[in-house]
């Protein structure tokens, strides 16, 4: 991908979390310890779910897509920072801050329209029963999966595509711990309108239109289990992992990039940048882990594998 630089400036410095030298060396300490976590964690899913044949079919194969995005995800932006602390160097280059954006946008796009294709798989199992290894085939789930990519990268190639065409005159000073596209776009000294109507359409399509089809495919699920007895248990906690991913991943992402104008990017804006790049990916193996028996199972069944090897 070629991006047009049309500033003379060829780098950006990221100021990061924390200027204080004490507190980067207990930062490098918590962000490694939960990157190697959520490589561990979701490496350990997806090959859970490989091993065991109980578990393929599409719920699991979306589940493996997810941790997939979230090792991609979580890879783009804090391995550079982990680099940054340790070399005490926070520049960037102007092609490396706007391939950072690119792939944050494409990996988190692409999340987004994957966790409501989930949604809709545990409506079919739910409400439709049935006709759920009907419906919920290999060549729909590879269509979704492919939907969810294409999209995500489609749009992300529009929003980068308008902001490598911004003039950036100076500061090159970015207040944040890796290129987020709203504090890059502070920086420059173009006119950034058509770039938030960009941005405020795409986060449109891509969290509220998701947003209404996992509320529809819930309202049917509750509905459902308000009337059956039987394995209600189980189905309920299957949408309760669900769900939990949805909230922290939907209400930090929202709370981003829905504003009508960026503010300038502070304390609280870094917290929450935090939570859904680095959070939210370590936690989604726990949480599907726990509240899924059949997950536990096939970890478990890993591990008196692994030992007797």
């Amino acid at each position: 991908m070629e991006f047009v630089n049309k500033t003379k400036i060829n780098k950006f410095i990221l100021l990061g979390l924390s200027q204080n030298p004490q507190i980067q060396v207990i930062l490098f300490q918590i962000f490694l310890l939960c990157y190697m976590s959520t490589l561990l964690g979701n490496l350990l899913l997806m090959v859970a779910v490989r091993m065991d044949s109980r578990l393929h079919h599409s719920m699991y194969f979306f589940l493996v897509n997810l941790s997939f995005l979230d090792i991609c995800y979580t890879s783009i932006i804090v391995p550079k920072m982990l680099v940054n602390i340790a070399v005490s160097s926070k520049n960037i280059s102007f092609a490396g801050c706007l391939l950072q954006v690119y792939f944050y946008l494409l990996m988190g796009e692409t999340e987004c329209i994957l966790l409501a294709f989930m949604a809709y798989d545990r409506y079919v199992a739910i409400c439709k029963p049935l006709h759920y290894n009907m419906i919920m085939n290999p060549v729909l789930c590879f269509r979704m999966i492919s939907v969810s990519w294409v999209t995500g990268c489609i749009i992300s190639s529009i929003d980068i595509y308008f902001m490598s065409h911004l003039r950036f005159c100076g500061p090159t000073t970015i207040d944040h711990f890796f290129c987020e596209a709203p504090s890059l776009l502070q920086l420059s000294c173009s006119d950034i309108s058509v770039n938030n109507i960009v941005t405020m359409v795409g986060s449109s399509i891509l969290l509220v239109v998701p947003v209404c089809l996992i509320l529809f495919s819930y309202m049917h699920i509750f509905l459902v289990l308000v009337k059956i007895r039987s394995r209600r248990f189980k189905a309920f906690s299957t949408c309760v992992s669900h769900l939990i991913v949805v909230i922290i991943f939907y209400g930090t992402a929202t709370s981003m990039y829905m504003r009508p104008r960026y503010s300038a990017t502070n304390v609280t804006d870094k917290m929450v940048s935090v939570f859904y790049t680095v959070v939210t990916p370590m936690l989604n193996p726990v949480i599907y882990s726990l509240r899924n028996k059949d997950v536990g199972r096939a970890l478990r069944r890993m591990k008196k594998w692994m030992a007797v090897q």
